[in-house]
């Protein structure tokens, strides 16, 4: 990578040293201040994704189910962090630790399974990733000024609060914004209602939709806005709106998604410090392991160290607890719940914590399928196909406590989890350039509209 990264650190040198030898002696004491308030902001910026120094991620290609499950099974031993699930067929992106590295690729030579390295340094490709996102903010803010909501570029919690308080601000008569409860460190969480009758016909299913569970699946939150665009600004299917109910829910883990902003890129879990006596150490709970439905039996960790970390006892975080009241509150009409994710082209559903299939398997496959077909049949060339089934059964591994489980068990009939497409270019996979999250977000929403009309065939039969 070029060396242009550290341009702004040697040119912030350059201008403090100028600044002080021009002023002198004559310093004062609040300049001096904020002098240096100045300098530590940008050593801080200059540091971003320090963390990641020296980290490796590697592309891993498993030729058999019981590879797909020692890879799994690895990532206790290595500490391993997989970004996307390495499947049959596709391949897995992994990230690993230096002093992991050696160790890791020992054991995959041993085991014969099929692997190459993606990045030498994560570092240096977020970096990189970091800079072709400010480049498009910028030819952005060239072209148009910005805007309140951007769809080239990634969406800040606080653009989303906003925009989601401003479209309830100027659709009154479809809108209602909700704030049932404030995250942990006391971001509100909000939700939009939006219906052409106030939730008040029965008769109309209810559609629900969230995203950011795992605050680094940067490109989870679009979608839920663009649906709520598509739905109140830019309405080209009126049935969607004339006969649902939707709720729409673009950051479920506010505090987490903030912090991939500010401090740790791939950071996933909530930021609770209340669940372990060393939560203090190891903040967070994994949100999508936190619901009760077979809770803390697969899958997960007891250890708050972990990525994986169940929390002490299930809806033990806000967050959760927020979409299970959502669930509840609305379970008689609620025909169809998508979780947003990132990444891998996945629709996968119940039953995860063991692979059984529901007694509902084959709504959820065949309303499965036709949403990925109807994706697939517009989907970018540079995406992959969208794989569909039971959630063990594509990605080879089981956990417990996820959210669409949780909804299918409580009587949501058609419950998915979306796996995102992504790029394997860089870390595109992962961090998709901006130039691409306006395609995933229309492709993803082509998707939705499929499953929102099939839904109303079983919410009759409910």
């Amino acid at each position: 990578m070029p060396n242009a990264a550290n341009a702004p650190c040697k040119l912030v040198q350059w201008r403090v040293q100028g600044d002080v030898r021009a002023c002198g002696c004559a310093v004062t004491a609040v300049y001096t201040m904020r002098l240096l308030v100045f300098v530590l902001f940008i050593t801080a910026v200059c540091a971003k994704h320090e963390l990641y120094e020296g980290w490796k991620s590697y592309f891993v290609a498993p030729s058999s189910q019981e590879q797909v499950k020692t890879l799994h099974d690895m990532a206790d031993v290595y500490k391993l962090d997989f970004l996307s699930a390495a499947v049959l067929g596709r391949e897995g992106l992994v990230l690993v630790k230096p002093n992991f590295q050696q160790p890791f690729e020992n054991t995959l030579k041993e085991l014969g399974i099929h692997y190459s390295i993606h990045s030498k340094n994560v570092k240096t490709a977020l970096d990189f990733d970091d800079e072709a996102i400010e480049r498009r903010h910028r030819e952005v803010e060239l072209k148009n000024g910005g805007r309140s909501l951007p769809y080239d570029n990634y969406q800040e919690w606080e653009v989303i609060d906003e925009y989601m308080q401003d479209i309830a601000r100027r659709y009154p008569q479809t809108v209602t914004l909700v704030t049932p409860a404030n995250s942990f460190e006391g971001r509100p969480l909000r939700y939009l209602k939006i219906s052409t009758t106030n939730f008040e016909d029965t008769s109309k299913p209810v559609i629900f939709i969230d995203g950011g569970i795992h605050a680094r699946e940067w490109i989870s939150p679009p979608t839920v806005t663009w649906a709520i665009h598509k739905l109140v600004e830019d309405v080209t299917e009126p049935d969607l709106l004339n006969d649902f109910d939707w709720i729409l829910l673009p950051v479920v883990n506010p505090d987490g998604y903030k912090f991939t902003f500010t401090n740790e890129r791939f950071w996933r879990k909530t930021r609770s410090t209340d669940q372990h006596i060393l939560s203090n150490i190891w903040p967070g709970v994994d949100g999508n392991r936190n619901y009760d439905f077979f809770w803390n039996t697969v899958g997960t960790s007891n250890f708050p160290s972990s990525d994986v970390f169940a929390g002490s006892r299930p809806f033990s975080e806000i967050e959760t607890r927020v979409v299970r009241d959502i669930f509840h509150e609305y379970l008689p009409r609620m025909s169809l719940y998508l979780t947003m994710h990132s990444y891998g082209s996945m629709i996968l559903y119940p039953w995860g914590h063991d692979g059984s299939l529901s007694p509902n398997v084959f709504a959820l496959h065949v309303v499965g399928v036709e949403m990925a077909q109807t994706i697939d049949a517009i989907s970018h060339p540079s995406f992959p196909r969208y794989l569909v089934g039971n959630s063990v059964h594509v990605i080879g591994y089981a956990a417990s406590g996820a959210a669409e489980d949780y909804a299918h068990s409580i009587g949501v009939p058609l419950a998915y989890t979306y796996e995102l497409p992504g790029l394997s270019t860089g870390l595109q996979g992962f961090v998709l350039d901006p130039v691409w999250i306006e395609q995933v977000c229309w492709e993803t929403w082509e998707g939705i509209i499929v499953g929102a009309r099939r839904s109303k065939d079983f919410f009759r039969r409910k």
